[in-house]
Parts: structure tokens; C-alpha cells; sequence
């Protein structure tokens, strides 16, 4: 299995390094084969938060690792521990991919990793980390950044954000829903690599009023349906559904209905080979050229170089 070394070395941010154990640690039930070899790697037992972590590993098998996960430090103003610096680098140096959730970012600048590259932390440390490694180029304003062997999230919930983007690239957009799904996560998030990321689906299940509707939807995206069609369904006017979507969901009826028929197209132009013809009928588009209207000004790029893109990631 791909191992996944989750990084816990000096004093550390406990919400992260549990984020990236429950994502990578807890498989879904419909996880494909190979799933990740999650290790806890460290010096020694190190206080995170409110919490003593005892690692499972040394860092020199962070060193040999396929993914290496880097959490949240505590204190930017703290120099990172260098037995930690020395082991990410190396573990870079021989071709794992690294990746940093918020104020880990300084740990990676520290090895060196950013510069030239572009990177990202917590808002209220881009500018420090920026005047720290000129030679990096610290964008604050986006969820994630993505160079292929080196990554980097904002802050706390954007850690999620970029975790469901390497179970993206591994196992595709169905595995990476499947989780979200689990997680409770919520709507779309823009951000700067929104345009390659399946956004997590909306929730289907749980008490809220909307619950039963959102299901009863997604069963249906190949055919067309109209606010009233749901409004019916929910035993409501439109009117009242609408007030009901902008509390759940934030959105309206259409706005959420047109995003999920691109997630669904989404998840079809990178698990199957069918046309793009073939998917707009699927996901309730109706012809091609509405598919490829409505996916690049959801998403951001044509239907056609999405899927280049994603099979680029994901050879058969």
C-alpha cells in the first residue's frame, strides 16, 4: 500500500494532524484496493494542542514514504524542529510528495521545498512566511496550492480542502465525495485549484428538511427537472422552497441543482469513456453544448481538458 507519513515533530496544531489521520486512516467502505499505510512519524512523543502524541515511527521512515503530510506548527515564531526539516527534504529528495496543511508551510520553506514555487498558509501568517522565503511565491488568498510533488492549505478547514484533493488525484472523484460525504462536508468552496478539484457533494443524508429532497435529486440528474417538480416533491410552493435551499444549502434550487449535475459530470468524464455528448444526456444537460457552457463556468475549464487532466493524474 502507498504509505502516508503523518509529520509530528516539536510543539504542533492538534485539529490538523487529526484531519489528515481521519482522511487518510479511515477508508470508505467502498475504498478501492490500495488503499494508504498511514504512519505517525516523530523523534519522540511531542505535545500537540492539549494532547501528548506518541509517534509509531522515527522520521527516518518519514524519509522513505510515498506521501509525507505535514501539520500546523503551534508557533511560526518557533524555528522548526531541524531534524524535521532535514527528514521532509530528504523525504522530497527522494520522491515523495510533501505536503503542508496551514502554518506547516514555514516547515517546508524551512526545507527549502517553496522556493520557486507557489505556496500558501493561514492568512495571518502569508505575510511573514513570504517575507521569510522571498523566493517563494505566497499567495493568501487561495484554498490550496498544487505543484505536483509539493502542496500547501490555508487554514483549518482548507487542510480538508487539499486532503480530498490528494484522494482526488489517487482514487478519483467518486472516493473523494464518498469521504466528504462522510465528513458532513459542506458546498462548494472557491479557491485558487477549484477548477481541477470534484468539490464534496452536498449532504444527502441527516435530519435536515431538505434531507429526503437532496437524495430524491441526485437519483435523478439525467432528467429535467424544474423548481416546481421539486417543490412538489417536497410538498411545498417554490416559493417556500426556496427560502428552505437558502438556509440548507446557501444557494437557490437551480444554482444547487446545476452544480451537482457538474459534479456528476465531473465523476463520469474521469471513471468512463462515454462522450461528451453521452454525459451531457447523463447528467440532465441535454446536448453538448450546454455541458461544456455550464462545466467551464462552473469549474473553470472545458469538459475535454478536464478529463485530459485527470487521466494525465490517474494513468489506467
Amino acid at each position: 500500500m502507498p504509505t502516508v507519513a503523518l509529520a509530528a515533530a516539536g510543539r504542533m496544531l492538534h485539529f490538523e494532524l487529526a484531519v489528515a489521520h481521519e482522511i487518510f486512516g479511515n477508508p470508505p467502505l467502498d475504498a478501492p484496493h490500495g488503499w494508504y499505510d498511514v504512519l505517525l512519524c516523530g523523534p519522540g512523543p511531542v505535545r500537540v494542542g492539549p494532547f501528548t502524541v506518541d509517534p509509531d515511527h522515527d522520521l527516518e521512515r518519514l524519509v522513505r514514504a510515498d506521501t509525507v503530510i505535514v501539520p500546523a506548527c503551534a508557533d511560526v515564531d518557533e524555528p522548526p524542529p531541524p531534524e524535521l526539516v532535514d527528514a521532509v527534504r530528504a523525504a522530497h529528495a527522494a520522491g515523495a510528495r510533501v505536503a503542508s496543511l496551514c502554518t506547516g508551510a514555514f516547515v517546508l520553506g524551512a526545507a527549502g521545498l517553496l522556493d520557486g514555487r507557489r505556496a500558501t498558509t493561514h492568512w495571518a501568517h502569508a505575510a511573514e512566511l513570504s517575507a521569510r522565503h522571498p523566493l517563494a511565491e505566497v499567495d493568501p488568498d487561495v484554498l490550496y496550492t498544487d505543484n505536483g510533488s509539493v502542496l500547501t492549505a490555508a487554514g483549518k478547514a482548507a487542510a480538508v480542502d487539499l486532503c480530498l484533493h490528494l484522494i482526488h488525484l489517487d482514487h478519483g472523484a467518486a472516493v473523494a465525495n464518498s469521504i466528504a460525504r462522510r465528513l458532513v462536508m459542506a458546498p462548494h468552496r472557491t479557491g485558487g485549484q477549484a477548477q481541477f478539484v470534484a468539490t464534496p457533494v452536498q449532504v444527502t443524508g441527516g435530519d435536515h428538511q431538505l434531507a429526503d429532497l437532496l437524495a430524491w435529486v441526485q437519483q435523478r440528474l439525467d432528467r429535467p427537472l424544474t423548481v416546481t417538480d421539486m417543490a412538489r416533491r417536497a410538498s411545498t410552493s417554490p416559493r417556500h422552497l426556496g427560502r428552505q435551499f437558502r438556509a440548507v444549502t446557501g444557494r437557490t434550487p437551480l444554482q444547487w441543482l446545476l452544480t451537482q449535475r457538474v459534479r456528476r459530470a465531473q465523476e463520469l468524464l474521469e471513471a468512463t469513456d462515454e462522450t461528451i455528448e453521452a454525459v451531457a444526456v447523463a447528467t440532465g444537460m441535454g446536448t453538448a453544448t450546454t455541458l461544456r457552457r455550464q462545466f467551464k463556468r462552473v469549474v473553470g475549464v472545458p469538459p475535454d481538458t478536464y478529463r485530459r487532466a485527470f487521466r494525465t493524474a490517474n494513468p489506467a
